[in-house]
């Protein structure tokens, strides 16, 4: 299969190649190994990433200024991001748009809430000054310091390790198929997660990192977990509001408007609408929107787990979360 090397990748829009001659020697020097997808992943200040996200994450030290009013949300990879962040939009602006006009009915949700970590994002933040909504996968450790030292708002949300890692790598198959790419087969990716080998990993870390910044913190970080989301949606979307200080009012929640938000954006709704089932992301080359609603299940790691496998995986996170006070809900 022809393969695309890092140095042909572009953004779209316009935006000019983000592998600028300073970046591609911060490349040369760090160490890399094999993505899901077949390119290349680059350590960087302890964790895994894809050459444009690193670029991303330089761009947003630099340029990203967070204000008090502000929230970003942050996940590791496929751990219900694009949930997250069309219940966080819904709830913020809940009052602007009755819910039959919501943007989400017709634009996917990572256009109305963008990543501040993806170079063809930049024009977006820069051009629309009222976005109060960001979203990113950046470590804690390697936050824009201004997201760290504003008042902002951070909302986390982790998914159990197995789930998370089969879900990413039927993500990155699907970007591998689209541009035809070799990706790592199941067992080449689950060696490669095992040893912290994977987009914004080592899992652990990234995880641990916001769950010891949100003990701490308890007031700028609310750390919620997916299993946990999925079961009871009402109680976390109520406890969403009041943490981001747009509360609901004891009329909104008799009219039932909790409800209908969490049916808005719910895996079921948003995987029909029609512009999550066309479309990419990114015009040239970005994800398809439809890539993003898989399957949204607990549990879905027993039907691609050996036996062999989830025990490894187990005693692994159990090692490396053993202390922390944090558990997962594994189905």
């Amino acid at each position: 299969m022809e393969k695309t090397s890092d140095s042909q990748q572009k953004t779209s829009n316009g935006v000019e190649d983000y592998l600028t001659d300073e970046i591609q020697e911060l490349l040369s020097t760090l160490p890399r190994e094999k993505s899901f997808d077949g390119s290349y992943l680059y350590q960087y200040q302890g964790f895994w990433y894809r050459s444009i996200y690193i670029a991303g994450m330089i761009s947003a030290h630099r340029h990203f200024q967070a204000r008090d009013s502000d929230t970003i949300l942050i996940t590791c990879p496929k751990s219900g991001t694009t949930w997250l962040k069309a219940l966080t939009y819904a709830t913020v602006h809940r009052s602007r748009y009755a819910i039959e006009h919501s943007p989400l009915l017709t634009t996917n949700p990572h256009e109305l809430v963008p990543f501040i970590d993806h170079p063809a994002y930049y024009l977006k933040i820069n051009q629309s000054p009222t976005t109060s909504i960001f979203g990113t996968h950046i470590p804690y450790s390697s936050l824009p310091h201004s997201v760290v030292d504003s008042n902002c708002r951070i909302v986390y949300m982790c998914r159990n390790p197995l789930d998370q890692f089969i879900s990413h790598w039927h993500f990155m198959l699907k970007i591998a198929q689209d541009r035809k790419m070799e990706p790592l087969s199941l067992e080449e990716a689950f060696e490669s997660v095992s040893n912290g080998i994977q987009g914004f990993g080592p899992f652990w870390e990234h995880v641990l990192g916001y769950w010891k910044a949100s003990l701490d913190n308890p007031h700028k970080i609310l750390f919620l977990k997916y299993e946990d989301v999925i079961e009871n949606t009402l109680f976390y979307v109520k406890k969403l509001a009041e943490f981001l200080g747009c509360p609901f009012s004891d009329v909104e929640e008799k009219l039932g408007v909790i409800e209908e938000i969490s049916k808005l954006c719910s895996f079921e709704n948003m995987k029909d609408l029609e512009v999550n089932k066309t479309g990419r992301l990114l015009p040239d080359r970005g994800p398809k929107n439809s890539d993003f609603f898989r399957k949204g299940k607990v549990g879905d790691w027993t039907n691609y787990l050996t036996s062999a496998m989830s025990e490894s995986l187990k005693i692994l996170m159990d090692e490396k979360f053993s202390g922390s006070g944090l558990t997962f809900k594994l189905s």
